[in-house]
């Protein structure tokens, strides 16, 4: 039985830095830097693959939608010709790269895993090689079916983790969802976890004859509640003409300060232009639960939508993929306020 192909993709991030006078910075050569630091023991044992690298090498911190889609052409072009995919990315933004790739390549039936490291691979003491060793195994993993993060021995759900530490090796966590496998003595897929398509079930398969490449929406905006936020902040958000899609923070569990009236009312407007507003809470875990109180409700009354228990990230990412892709708002909406890891055409 042939062993399983995989393609590296490497985008730039720490995993594959070197020190510069302004800091660790992104350099080219990947795949002479892994020869380097992994012996031909190491290497022959995760043959067969084969590594390629973005023309221009991003640091993740400046990754913008366009990237999210040159990555899925990527994936796309070389589809056929591989059994999983490992993208080396950056810490920083890697929960929106790996949110963005499941909905762009949503109905795939091969394995994309994502990871990087904080500590370069040139570097001693480097996390770098287990976190790819992991990610080259669980990509090899054809039960797997999804675009996932694998960081110091945890599989995550890509579209349910995000990053919640900045020095610590464990720096990826999946607040509202469990773990999809783990590497130990063993790399374990949890069957009970791991999305797997029926692969009778032709109509929500990953059609590469069908894929078009979406040009991203850049009118999707944030905005985090907080004690006293000016009436500046709010109108630079919500009274724009720009603005098609916000993603909200608001306290506990949904509710926004309702004796804000400018707010208020500028959330009642936005929704009647048409503007697509998604609630979420600024706690770390738990869901949003739109009307537990009644400031909460008023939300419900505004037409904004309760985005459950996703992640800042996947909510960013599904509502500018779906402004891209859908043109009745009315579906967006309801495509938002559905299950977010149910694939976008049920």
């Amino acid at each position: 039985m042939n062993k399983p192909r995989v393609l590296i993709i490497y985008t730039g991030g720490t995993i594959g830095m070197w020190p510069s006078p302004d800091g660790y910075a992104p350099q080219g050569g990947f795949s002479g830097l892994l020869e380097q630091r992994l012996n031909q023991v190491s290497i022959s044992a995760l043959q067969p693959f084969d590594i390629i690298e973005l023309d221009k090498l991003i640091d993740s911190s400046n990754i913008v939608p366009d990237d999210w889609t040159t990555l899925a052409k990527l994936i796309i072009q070389n589809y056929d010709e591989y059994d999983g995919f490992v993208v080396l990315h950056g810490t920083d933004t890697m929960a929106y790269t790996a949110s963005a790739l499941s909905f762009i390549l949503a109905g795939l039936t091969k394995p994309v895993i994502l990871t990087g490291s904080q500590i370069p691979l040139a570097q001693p003491r480097t996390d770098a090689t287990n976190n790819l060793l992991n990610a080259i195994e669980f990509a090899r993993e054809p039960s797997n079916q999804e675009v996932c993060i694998c960081f110091d021995s945890q599989l995550l759900r890509g579209n349910r983790a995000k990053k919640v530490h900045t020095s610590a090796l464990r720096a990826f966590a999946s607040p509202n969802f469990s773990s999809l496998g783990h590497s130990g003595i063993q790399v374990e897929l949890y069957a009970t976890s791991v999305q797997s398509l029926d692969k009778s079930d032709t109509d929500h398969h990953f059609n590469i004859s069908d894929f078009q490449q979406p040009t991203l929406s850049h009118q999707v905006a944030q905005l985090h509640l907080y004690p006293g936020i000016s009436d500046a902040q709010l109108d630079a958000v919500l009274d724009n003409e720009a603005t098609r899609g916000v993603v909200m923070l608001s306290f506990g569990a949904g509710n926004p300060p309702d004796s804000n009236q400018h707010l208020m009312t500028l959330l009642d407007k936005a929704n009647q232009r048409g503007v697509v507003i998604v609630n979420l809470t600024l706690c770390h875990s738990g869901q949003v639960i739109q009307g537990s109180y009644a400031t909460g409700a008023k939300l419900n009354k505004l037409g904004v939508i309760p985005g459950s228990d996703m992640t800042v990230e996947a909510a960013f990412t599904k509502l500018i993929f779906l402004l891209a892709t859908q043109t009745d708002i009315s579906r967006v909406k309801a495509l938002m306020a559905t299950s977010l890891c149910g694939e976008l055409t049920s």
